[in-house]
């Protein structure tokens, strides 16, 4: 295997440094569903009965379903308006917005519909044969119905607030969900006694109270992604849909799987056994925000570089979860399994009774699945943007039902409850292995690096031989990229011109991020630099993150003055391009020579 080069070493350090400032509010947003289901359960359990936590779990299946419609629209639309934001094409990225906003509305108001039309269903006899829960789980729709649509567009929101950059309004947004659902739940079934229903309604007001905090931002001035029904193509949502439903996929599935291990645990477990596993489950779900934060990272960073065909920062990502994201992954199993036993008395307060054991072995057990999760996640991630349709089908399918079913069905009948988890570990083990199966057919070798593994194609980008990669860490960086630029550009049969104007606009441009952006704060900065020949065209980006500084700006703000930023005047003239655009906070500048 070929040793990195220190600068592609330092580019994918950079990329772990944006990955992971990233990462907290994305746990945070995967969190919101979760730490619903928690409070809802906690309190369930705690201050209703056994038959209200039956409704929480018989309820899970149909979030996992909104959940899946949801991740559709949320990763197709930022799937999309990070490529047309690597390709600075902002009026695209209002149009997808757009759509994706209109489009979650309508859902959400047609699931709202169809929850309460099922609360009527179920209270008449339909769909559920326990007489004593039907009132119970009847009331849990009607009231989860009230929160359909600010839970649908809520979480579009998130996903918009981070490309914008606004992480603190998704923090407080955040906070004040988990807030005020602890505060309604207690009003509503501690001081009020308003028991189901005010467990369901609790969790729906909380909904709404998160959309709205959310949504205040996009109606500011600063705001780049603005509701326009202008700029809405309609042709765009078969593209929302088709990039999207992939990535979704999987919890389409794990819908079905959910139906099938509900039916084993009610046949072979019963009551108890359905009780412990969503226990175990929804607190867990809290854990695999965790993961699932990771992939909503990953997607965001790796669509703007395929937006860039930026080959070197899509592997690096993968490399970073490999690294560094499935380490963080089991040191949280470890820590699982550690405090199986105080997890397990959250719920159940009897550490003599079945429930109480049951729950304690899938605090043991179902840890053991997050850093393996995360490695599908990633990789159905990177076949949604690469188009590898069938990989995606084949993994969702066998991770979504297939494995996890099968496996249940055997184990089940013998191990009860601890089948369903142990199905779910060797789910992990054999999905990891039919990906490094398919790398081996496609390439017909085992994989040696990591774009083996990914299966790249290698049209995506520009080979190594056509590309350069630098680190700027001082001024006298900025000299030696310069020349390494000109001599990269006379390799390749450049004009002197062209590999002048490249050699300078590093120089004048490096410089000021050196001189200038180094300089605004106590914090330690660094720039990378790619140089790329392609198409007979040179094209420079500079990547750094300092304080924000566009130089289209500077230049029209002081356009009247002929003596004040020369540098940047020369370079925009002698260029056939220049662009400039904030992502993740990180300044970015394309030229075009």
């Amino acid at each position: 295997m070929k040793k990195r080069s220190p600068a592609e070493a330092a580019n994918e350090k950079s990329i772990a440094k944006l990955m992971f400032k990233l990462l907290p509010i994305q746990i945070l947003i995967a969190a919101i569903a979760s730490l619903n289901s928690i409070i809802s359960a906690l309190f369930a359990s705690n201050f209703i009965d056994i038959q209200a936590m039956s409704a929480v779990g018989l309820y899970a299946p149909i979030q996992m379903l909104m959940s899946c419609i949801n991740l559709t629209f949320m990763g197709g639309a930022t799937i999309l308006c990070g490529e047309h934001m690597g390709r600075n094409e902002s009026g695209k990225m209002r149009g997808v917005f757009s759509l994706d906003i209109a489009s979650s509305f309508f859902i959400g108001s047609l699931f709202a519909a169809i929850l309460f039309l099922a609360g009527r269903l179920v209270n008449a006899g339909l769909f559920l044969k326990d007489q004593e829960l039907r009132p119970i789980f009847a009331t849990y729709l009607t009231g989860q119905a009230i929160g359909a649509i600010p839970f649908l567009m809520g979480g579009q929101l998130s996903s918009f607030l981070s490309l914008e950059n606004k992480m603190r309004r998704n923090t407080v947004a955040s906070l004040s969900f988990i807030a005020s659902n602890i505060l309604l739940n207690f009003i509503f079934i501690q001081k009020m006694g308003m028991g189901v229903w005010g467990l369901s309604l609790a969790s729906a007001l909380g909904a709404w109270i998160y959309f709205l905090v959310e949504a205040q931002y996009f109606f500011s001035k600063n705001c780049r992604l603005k509701f326009s029904a202008k700029d809405i193509d309609i042709k765009e949502l078969k593209r929302i849909f088709v990039v999207g439903y992939p990535g979704a996929l999987s919890n389409g599935w794990q819908t079905l799987r959910g139906f099938i291990v509900n039916f084993l645990l009610s046949a072979y477990a019963g009551t108890v056994g359905i009780s412990a596993f969503c226990a175990a489950n929804t607190l867990m779900a809290l854990a695999w925000c965790v993961p699932t934060g990771m992939v909503a990272v990953s997607r965001m960073v790796m669509s703007v570089g395929v937006g860039e065909e930026d080959r070197a920062s899509v592997s690096d990502v993968m490399r970073v979860m490999f690294k560094k994201f499935c380490l963080v992954n089991n040191l949280l199993a470890v820590a699982i399994i550690v405090f199986a036993k105080p997890l397990a008395h959250i719920f159940y307060k009897d550490i003599f009774s079945e429930v109480y054991i049951m729950t304690v072995w899938g605090f043991r057990l179902l840890p053991l699945c997050l850093a393996l999760g995360s490695i599908l996640q990633h990789f159905v991630c990177y076949a949604q943007m690469s188009g590898k349709n069938f990989l995606i089908q084949l993994l969702s399918f066998l991770d979504g039902v297939l494995f996890v079913a099968e496996f249940s069905a055997i184990l089940v009948p013998s191990f009860g409850v601890n089948g369903v988890y142990i199905a779910n570990i060797l789910n992990g083990i054999f999905v990891f292995a039919t990906i490094v199966l398919y790398s081996i057919i496609r390439n017909r070798s085992f994989p040696r690096n990591m774009e083996e593994l990914m299966v790249m194609p290698d049209s995506f980008g520009v080979p190594e031989i056509e590309r350069m990669d630098l680190t700027v860490n001082s001024m006298d960086d900025v000299v030696e990229i310069s020349k390494a630029a000109h001599n990269f550009c006379l390799e390749r049969c450049c004009d002197n011109r062209r590999s002048f104007v490249a050699s300078l606009a590093l120089e004048e441009m490096a410089g000021n991020i050196v001189a200038h952006g180094f300089n605004k704060d106590k914090k330690k900065h660094s720039a990378s630099i790619r140089v790329v020949h392609k198409d007979q065209d040179v094209i420079l980006r500079l990547r750094d993150d300092c304080v924000s500084f566009n130089p289209e700006d500077r230049l029209k703000a002081e356009a009247g003055d002929q003596f004040k930023n020369v540098g940047i005047k020369m370079i925009y003239g002698m260029a056939k391009s220049a662009s400039w655009q904030s992502i993740f906070g990180m300044n970015v500048l394309t030229i075009k020579i």
